[in-house]
């Protein structure tokens, strides 16, 4: 399957066959309906695209509506593609998509969003270690100190390491391994830390 859509729960651990505690993410992923396949000839890529997550009717417009009603589903509040080259062939408009298309000691992608800490200053934006503690100073210990010359060349430089908004980006990361599937919650436990907040979406691909 190329991927799944879920939302994050929170984090757990479990214990391994050596008696050592791992740390893991619990994600609550589909079902999911593809509600659209994309082909090379009508659309310029193949991709699929998926829904996740029931929403009320009326909160959905008469277009949309329209399209999930094409497809065979009722309304849903996520829509979202993955690329696909091996397995558009093999679906079909409506079908079902669960855990149970992955497996345990799966290495899968992760996207999501990063929690967003609204302004931040350089020492935890960028790790600064701060303006010393002495020498007649007292009010710049998280400080960034200079950013730049006087005279010359009069300007502050762009890409200069300075405070501002933090987090809230959109973050992958490869490799994570899925150390366990438990179809009957539509739940992937996935080895350490993945990006975003609790109920946050998450993007799962093989």
């Amino acid at each position: 399957m190329a991927g799944i859509i879920g939302k994050k729960l929170g984090m757990t651990r479990l214990f391994d066959d050596n008696g050592r505690a791992v740390p893991a993410t619990l994600v609550e992923a589909g079902p999911c309906y593809i509600t659209q396949i994309k082909t090379q000839e009508k659309d310029g890529y193949r991709a699929i695209q998926m829904a996740f997550e029931d929403k009320k009717p009326k909160n959905t417009s008469r277009p949309v509506a329209g399209h999930f009603e094409k497809a065979g589903v009722g309304p849903k509040r996520y829509l979202r593609e993955f690329k696909s080259f091996d397995t558009a062939d093999e679906l079909n408009l409506g079908d079902e998509i669960k855990v149970d298309s992955f497996s345990d000691g799966e290495k899968v992608t992760i996207t999501g969003i990063s929690r967003g800490k609204g302004f931040q200053g350089v020492m935890k934006r960028h790790g600064f270690g701060g303006g010393p503690k002495t020498h007649g100073q007292s009010d710049r210990p998280r400080a960034p100190g200079s950013i730049g010359q006087s005279s010359s060349p009069s300007k502050v430089f762009k890409g200069m390491k300075m405070g501002g908004r933090t987090g809230n980006d959109q973050v992958t990361l490869k490799k994570r391994r899925i150390l366990k599937i438990v179809p009957e919650q539509n739940l992937i436990v996935i080895e350490g830390t993945i990006p975003g907040s609790k109920s946050s979406l998450i993007l799962i691909k093989n």
